[in-house]
């Protein structure tokens, strides 16, 4: 498998021992090797690639435009992770960024509640900014499957 180094920074290592990768697109792409699948979390469309992504239209310090898609997409990084390098990044690597990692783990079996501290704790101290990404955490967690 082609996987993150664990410790590296930005890469968040889930319960399961799954690694995905969370960072600001406004900083130059780190060392080391590619994303193989990344999600951008943006209010407008990404810049070109090399490598497979999905786009989420996410307003900086809001919430996805269409919450369905954004679980859907979500819910795709979580399974690719376990074969995979995902990255999940949005303009600063804050607050959407560390609000999609805050559902990805809860997907992997952090309970709901704790996830916002999980990611805080282990990706970055400024991950999920706003109250209302905090509550869009609570609250998406029911409609994980």
């Amino acid at each position: 498998m082609n996987m993150w180094e664990p410790g590296t920074a930005g890469v968040l290592q889930l319960p399961s021992g799954r690694l995905i990768r969370g960072r600001g697109l406004r900083r130059p792409l780190p060392d080391g090797p590619a994303p193989e699948f990344a999600v951008y979390l943006l209010g407008t469309s990404p810049p070109p690639v090399a490598w497979e992504h999905r786009w989420l239209r996410w307003p900086d310090f809001w919430l996805p435009a269409n919450q369905g898609d954004a679980l859907n997409t979500l819910q795709e990084a979580w399974r690719r992770s376990g074969s995979e390098r995902v990255e999940i990044a949005c303009w600063g690597g804050h607050g959407r960024t560390g609000t999609a990692l805050a559902i990805i783990a809860v997907m992997d079996g952090v309970p709901p509640g704790q996830a916002v501290s999980f990611v805080r704790e282990h990706y970055g101290r400024r991950a999920v900014e706003t109250p209302w990404q905090r509550w869009y955490v609570r609250h998406i967690a029911g409609r994980i499957s």
